[in-house]
């Protein structure tokens, strides 16, 4: 038993593995053990909407309803540098009440656009590698190595997957190039693919081979669960219980919607089958997975997609509409559905926040979080997808424990480079670094010691 790592595999038939999460019972369970440090991005496409979402910004198209009022009350946000506590949360924000002492909010970054490509593609290709305009030779993208791999090079080395991208477009119409649809670069012309099928990430993350007749990896390795739990104490057997029971729980969710899948294939529609499909639970269940990944020490970076930039075919915002929507089209005619574009942009908050309880309730060897241990961001490459501007962009950071200054709104004084903040959260994580893209200094407010 006590020869057992963090990461060790049960193994069943067939080849499948599951990992196990830390536990005190198993390897070296000491206080002091040191817990790997993780990092990981939620992008949420076409910007939001400025005036739900953005301190201040509220202006005289106000929509009816409560959200209308609050926002008048907000008042209108400093153009200076400034930090403040995090008090009154904007209504695209409110579902992050219970975490605001563990995020903070970074306004006034801005991206440079390069003239030539289109501003959807750059937006969301060339977000987390911020490269300064006309400098990558041989491109019409200022597309570089992005924050996410270059961090991979210094805490991804012994982990079974260097990163993991997930991208929740669910369509296969394809009517987009890859910049629409991919943040993580190996390098400029070099795509780290995004895997969109939850079935196909349970298998990289779990399965060592692909047989369809011992599909659930957890029939196949539970009796050699059974034989270790008999091993651990009251508190990790506690904890096995509830780890396994979320993996099940993550195969149920997959088996309903594919069954649901099947059935609407047979159903006549305008719109594509996928059109159909409960988004809000087809992200939660790629966000699980994402957990589960960064629980077990699969992978330490991971990049998340809640969607594509400009996609014009439509999704079912179930809760929100009666019938599926597009979020792109919504976007380019702002001022008729603002209510509508605001309950979207609160529809990605409440499954940012989700991610952030997830990631909350899990315990790391020394008694914190994963997410105490876990860089995670919130952000878009456009600041409002109707004027396409590249500058205020929405940024959120979550977790990060004793490492970051929590709690925070921290107005940047305007033009900031968004590397300025690539560059922080690479010092953070431990990479010696003088300089990302374009960056002209580090967000020190955003340190816990400087």
């Amino acid at each position: 038993m006590k020869s057992l790592s963090r990461r060790k595999f049960l193994r069943g038939v067939g080849g499948a593995a599951l990992a196990l999460p830390w536990m005190e019972s198993v390897g070296n369970a000491a206080p002091t053990k040191s817990v790997a440090q993780r990092m990981a991005h939620f992008y949420v496409p076409i910007g939001v909407v400025r005036r739900g979402f953005f301190p201040g910004e509220a202006d005289d198209i106000i929509p009816k309803g409560n959200l209308g009022n609050v926002m008048k009350s907000l008042g209108k946000q400093n153009p200076n540098f400034s930090v403040k506590p995090l008090d009154q949360l904007t209504p695209t924000m409110q579902p992050l009440e219970k975490f605001k002492s563990k995020v903070s909010l970074i306004t006034g970054m801005d991206r440079t656009f390069q003239q030539g490509t289109d501003v959807h593609a750059q937006c969301a290709s060339c977000y987390l590698s911020s490269a300064e305009p006309y400098t990558i030779k041989g491109t019409a993208w200022p597309l570089d190595r992005t924050l996410d791999h270059l961090v991979a090079d210094h805490v991804g080395t012994t982990t079974p997957f260097r990163t993991l991208e997930f991208s929740c477009n669910s369509h296969r119409d394809n009517k987009e190039s890859i910049y629409f649809d991919n943040i993580s670069w190996y390098g400029t012309g070099h795509l780290a693919p995004s895997i969109r099928d939850p079935r196909k990430m349970y298998h990289r993350l779990f399965s060592t081979q692909e047989i369809d007749r011992y599909r659930d990896v957890t029939d196949l390795v539970l009796e050699d669960a059974r034989s270790l739990s008999k091993d651990l104490g009251y508190t990790d057997r506690q904890k096995f219980a509830e780890y396994f029971e979320s993996i099940r729980t993550i195969e149920n969710q997959m088996d309903r919607l594919e069954t649901m899948k099947a059935e609407l294939a047979k159903v006549d529609f305008e719109e594509p089958t996928e059109s159909h499909l409960p988004r809000g639970e087809y992200i939660r269940l790629m966000g699980d997975l994402m957990v589960v990944a960064l629980q077990t020490g699969l992978t330490n970076v991971a990049t998340f997609m809640v969607g594509p930039e400009r996609w014009d075919t439509p999704y079912m915002f179930e809760s929100l509409f009666d019938k599926p929507r597009s979020h792109h089209g919504m976007s380019h005619n702002q001022t008729k559905m603002i209510d509508d574009l605001l309950k979207v942009d609160r529809f990605h908050m409440e499954h940012f926040a989700y991610l952030i309880d997830r990631m909350d309730q899990v315990e790391q060897p020394d008694g914190t979080s994963l997410l105490d241990n876990t860089l995670f961001t919130y952000g878009s490459g456009l600041g409002d997808g109707s004027t396409h501007q590249y500058n205020d962009l929405p940024i959120i950071v979550a977790g990060g424990g004793k490492r970051v200054q929590s709690g925070q709104h921290i107005n940047m004084p305007e033009g900031t480079p968004l590397a300025n903040l690539w560059l922080t959260q690479a010092r953070m994580m431990g990479l010696d670094m003088k300089r990302f893209a374009d960056s002209s200094g580090t967000i020190d407010q955003l340190l816990a010691e400087r």
